[in-house]
């Protein structure tokens, strides 16, 4: 019989998230989790209440943010760990990373190449006016999310929470090919931001340090 995938509390949702993401403002962690703002405003006071996460409202509006304490990172830690556990899914998270550490080079060369590129044997910014040129980048993009699309298929089969990350990247994705350029490397919700993402959630989700 298939199992279905493991489904992670609002809370917990909440707290990972700014674990993944570092400090970041409200409407940033909602994208993050897919819970409406007033939803993820709801968890996050609970947290505040619990000392798991703090608040600096910065003075300048939406410049505030949010962001883990440090028993808010070793409560993550624990609780991350404890379902990781709990929904059985460690030998399918770890194959998982295994095959992002084979991809990850590649996006991190597609992206060199979005934001540089060759003009007369010297390395400059690319301007984006070569519609020519980005479309063989995008195309190699396009080309690698097929197969990191498969490895967040398999990541969401054992933990839903990861559903999210297919979502979001496809949306970069199709963005950029719209013709929205920064939706590659520049914006908080590109490409390459929420693979970044990814990867230290992988990262949180097995406790292995970073480098």
């Amino acid at each position: 019989m298939l199992r279905s995938p493991h489904s992670t509390s609002d809370d917990l949702l909440v707290l990972h998230a700014l674990r993944c993401i570092g400090f970041a403002a409200l409407s940033r962690l909602a994208e993050a989790t897919g819970l409406s703002e007033s939803d993820t405003e709801s968890e996050l006071i609970d947290l505040a209440v619990a000392g798991l996460v703090t608040r600096d409202s910065g003075g300048f509006g939406d410049f505030g943010g949010w962001g883990l304490s440090e028993a808010g990172r070793a409560a993550d830690a624990e609780r991350i760990r404890d379902e990781l556990d709990t929904a059985g899914a460690r030998t399918a998270v770890t194959r998982a990373y295994d095959d992002f550490l084979v991809l990850n080079p590649e996006l991190l060369d597609i992206c060199t190449a979005w934001q540089l590129r060759s003009a007369g044997g010297v390395m400059t910014a690319n301007d984006h006016t070569d519609p020519v040129y980005d479309s063989r980048v995008l195309e190699r993009l396009a080309d690698l999310h097929r197969r990191a699309d498969a490895v967040c298929a398999g990541l969401s089969a054992a933990l839903l929470r990861f559903q999210r990350y297919r979502i979001r990247l496809a949306t970069a994705l199709a963005r950029a090919e719209a013709g929205a350029v920064e939706y590659v490397t520049d914006d908080f919700e590109s490409y390459h931001t929420v693979w970044f993402q990814l990867h230290e959630d992988l990262l949180a989700t097995l406790g292995i340090p970073r480098n």
